[in-house]
């Protein structure tokens, strides 16, 4: 403890630091996904490539990964543009499946009804598909959100601040102290994290709180929002 508060400053820089490399993947993550997920289900010879590629993407390891992209991409090795990237991909491989199973399972008696009250398509989607697949696709994003805190973290083996410094600082100089408040700032942040995704699932999506509910209604609520 007394480590931790000998050391707030280093702790608050190097946690703003994982903030600013984690926000950005879980939210292009899911931007992407939608749209991916969406093309998955309407364009049938797209399905398969799409989600086979996405799942792939998780297969490669993350530190090769870091390491690649400098020359694919043209950056420095120790460019955040390297983390935000690969993270994207990885967050990609976890949520373009869950879009497209969400959107895929949306009861189609809730489309019936979008048409026939004369929706167009965008509007259909916006305020009857995609509210009717909330749940399923925030639960993949609370799972991205935490992956993706977590594999921060290995960008401090090449240098890039995150909290993950705090291991490898720790490691190298023998701190155990700075080892353990690395890990509990990452399991703490990621909970964070997660919290503020269940709390804006509460507010976006208010009838989930209540149960199952009619899909008639539910699509007349959908509409609404």
């Amino acid at each position: 403890m007394n480590w931790v508060l000998a050391n707030l400053d280093v702790v608050g820089r190097h946690t703003v630091s994982h903030l600013v490399l984690a926000l950005p993947p879980i939210v292009l993550s899911l931007l992407l996904a939608v749209p991916l997920g969406w093309l998955a289900n309407r364009v049938r010879w797209l399905r398969t490539p799409l989600l086979t590629g996405a799942g792939l993407f998780y297969a490669i390891p993350s530190l090769p990964l870091f390491v690649v992209l400098p020359v694919l991409i043209g950056t420095g090795i120790r460019d955040p543009l390297n983390i935000i990237i690969a993270l994207t991909l990885y967050g990609l491989a976890l949520l373009v499946p869950v879009a497209a199973d969400a959107l895929r399972q949306v009861d189609p008696r809730a489309l019936d009804a979008a048409d026939a009250m004369g929706y167009p398509a965008v509007r259909r989607f916006l305020a009857v598909d995609l509210p009717l697949a909330g749940p399923a696709l925030l639960a993949g994003l609370r799972v991205v959100a935490v992956s993706t805190v977590s594999l921060v973290t290995v960008g401090a083996v090449l240098g890039i601040p995150s909290l993950g410094m705090l291991f490898t600082d720790g490691f190298q100089r023998g701190i155990i102290a700075s080892v353990l408040t690395g890990i509990v700032a990452t399991v703490v942040l990621a909970l964070l994290l997660d919290a503020l995704l269940v709390l804006g699932g509460r507010v976006l999506l208010p009838w989930t709180r209540r149960g199952p509910r009619p899909v008639a209604d539910l699509a007349t609520k959908a509409a609404g929002a």
